[in-house]
Protein backbone atom coordinates (compact mmCIF):
# COMPACT_ATOMS: atom_id res chain seq x y z
CA UNK A 1 0.00 0.00 0.00
CA UNK A 2 1.37 3.39 -0.95
CA UNK A 3 2.25 5.56 1.80
CA UNK A 4 -0.19 8.52 0.93
CA UNK A 5 -3.23 5.82 0.93
CA UNK A 6 -2.01 4.31 4.69
CA UNK A 7 -1.24 7.93 6.19
CA UNK A 8 -5.34 8.43 4.59
CA UNK A 9 -6.29 5.21 6.18
CA UNK A 10 -5.09 5.86 9.23
CA UNK A 11 -7.01 9.66 9.48
CA UNK A 12 -9.95 7.97 8.66
CA UNK A 13 -9.79 5.65 11.41
CA UNK A 14 -8.54 8.47 13.94
CA UNK A 15 -12.26 10.32 12.51
CA UNK A 16 -14.00 7.08 13.22
CA UNK A 17 -12.61 6.77 16.70
CA UNK A 18 -13.67 10.56 17.07
CA UNK A 19 -16.72 10.00 15.71
CA UNK A 20 -17.44 6.73 18.27
CA UNK A 21 -16.32 8.61 20.92
CA UNK A 22 -18.87 11.16 20.74
CA UNK A 23 -21.36 8.73 20.48
CA UNK A 24 -20.35 6.56 23.60
CA UNK A 25 -20.46 9.85 25.55
CA UNK A 26 -23.90 10.61 24.85
CA UNK A 27 -25.36 7.00 26.54
CA UNK A 28 -22.74 8.14 29.83
CA UNK A 29 -24.57 8.19 33.11
CA UNK A 30 -26.15 12.21 34.16
CA UNK A 31 -23.40 11.61 37.41
CA UNK A 32 -21.04 13.86 38.20
CA UNK A 33 -18.57 11.95 37.33
CA UNK A 34 -20.42 10.79 34.31
CA UNK A 35 -20.41 14.19 33.00
CA UNK A 36 -16.69 14.78 34.42
CA UNK A 37 -15.31 11.94 32.02
CA UNK A 38 -17.46 12.46 28.93
CA UNK A 39 -16.15 16.07 29.06
CA UNK A 40 -12.35 14.71 29.32
CA UNK A 41 -12.93 12.32 26.96
CA UNK A 42 -14.93 14.46 24.07
CA UNK A 43 -11.78 17.11 24.67
CA UNK A 44 -9.07 14.24 24.66
CA UNK A 45 -10.80 11.82 22.33
CA UNK A 46 -11.59 14.37 19.44
CA UNK A 47 -8.00 15.73 19.14
CA UNK A 48 -5.88 13.04 17.75
CA UNK A 49 -7.66 13.72 14.31
CA UNK A 50 -7.08 16.57 14.07
CA UNK A 51 -3.22 16.77 15.50
CA UNK A 52 -2.95 14.09 13.05
CA UNK A 53 -3.90 16.24 10.27
CA UNK A 54 -1.55 19.03 11.32
CA UNK A 55 1.13 16.44 11.68
CA UNK A 56 0.60 15.32 7.98
CA UNK A 57 0.76 19.10 6.71
CA UNK A 58 3.71 19.83 9.28
CA UNK A 59 6.75 22.18 7.98
CA UNK A 60 9.80 20.34 9.45
CA UNK A 61 10.98 16.70 10.63
CA UNK A 62 10.65 18.07 14.16
CA UNK A 63 7.39 19.83 13.95
CA UNK A 64 5.83 16.29 12.21
CA UNK A 65 7.24 14.23 15.34
CA UNK A 66 5.85 17.12 17.74
CA UNK A 67 2.48 16.81 16.49
CA UNK A 68 2.33 13.29 15.86
CA UNK A 69 3.48 13.38 19.66
CA UNK A 70 0.38 15.54 20.53
CA UNK A 71 -1.68 13.05 19.10
CA UNK A 72 -0.39 10.40 21.10
CA UNK A 73 -0.87 11.86 24.35
CA UNK A 74 -4.25 12.34 23.75
CA UNK A 75 -5.07 8.77 22.63
CA UNK A 76 -3.14 7.93 25.54
CA UNK A 77 -5.34 9.81 27.29
CA UNK A 78 -8.15 8.72 25.74
CA UNK A 79 -7.12 5.12 26.98
CA UNK A 80 -7.47 5.72 30.57
CA UNK A 81 -10.69 7.50 30.09
CA UNK A 82 -12.07 4.69 28.79
CA UNK A 83 -10.35 1.93 31.18
CA UNK A 84 -12.03 4.50 33.98
CA UNK A 85 -15.47 3.63 32.19
CA UNK A 86 -14.63 0.10 31.88
CA UNK A 87 -13.58 -0.17 35.88
CA UNK A 88 -16.43 1.87 36.96
CA UNK A 89 -18.87 0.12 35.16
CA UNK A 90 -20.67 3.53 34.02
CA UNK A 91 -20.95 1.53 30.37
CA UNK A 92 -21.40 -2.28 29.57
CA UNK A 93 -17.86 -3.86 28.51
CA UNK A 94 -18.80 -4.90 25.55
CA UNK A 95 -19.66 -1.70 24.34
CA UNK A 96 -16.26 -0.48 25.39
CA UNK A 97 -13.73 -2.95 24.78
CA UNK A 98 -13.81 -2.42 21.03
CA UNK A 99 -13.20 1.41 21.64
CA UNK A 100 -10.87 0.27 24.29
CA UNK A 101 -8.96 -1.84 21.70
CA UNK A 102 -9.02 0.71 18.69
CA UNK A 103 -7.20 3.40 21.18
CA UNK A 104 -4.88 0.80 21.98
CA UNK A 105 -4.16 -0.26 18.22
CA UNK A 106 -3.88 3.76 17.57
CA UNK A 107 -1.74 4.30 19.87
CA UNK A 108 0.45 1.55 18.74
CA UNK A 109 0.77 2.99 15.34
CA UNK A 110 1.41 6.34 16.50
CA UNK A 111 4.06 5.82 18.38
CA UNK A 112 5.36 3.95 16.19
CA UNK A 113 5.31 6.62 13.54
CA UNK A 114 7.10 8.91 16.33
CA UNK A 115 9.73 6.43 17.12
CA UNK A 116 10.54 6.10 13.30
CA UNK A 117 10.65 9.81 12.48
CA UNK A 118 12.64 10.11 15.39
CA UNK A 119 15.41 7.72 14.12
CA UNK A 120 15.36 8.91 10.55
CA UNK A 121 16.03 12.60 12.21
CA UNK A 122 18.45 10.73 14.35
CA UNK A 123 20.47 10.06 11.07
CA UNK A 124 20.69 13.73 9.75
Amino acid sequence: MPLDQRGEDLEDRLLEFKARIGKRMEVLPDTRLGRHVAGQLVRSGTSPAPNYAEACAAESKKDFIHKLGIALKELRESRTWLKLILKSDMLLTDRMEPLLDESNQLCNIIDKSVVTAEASLAKK
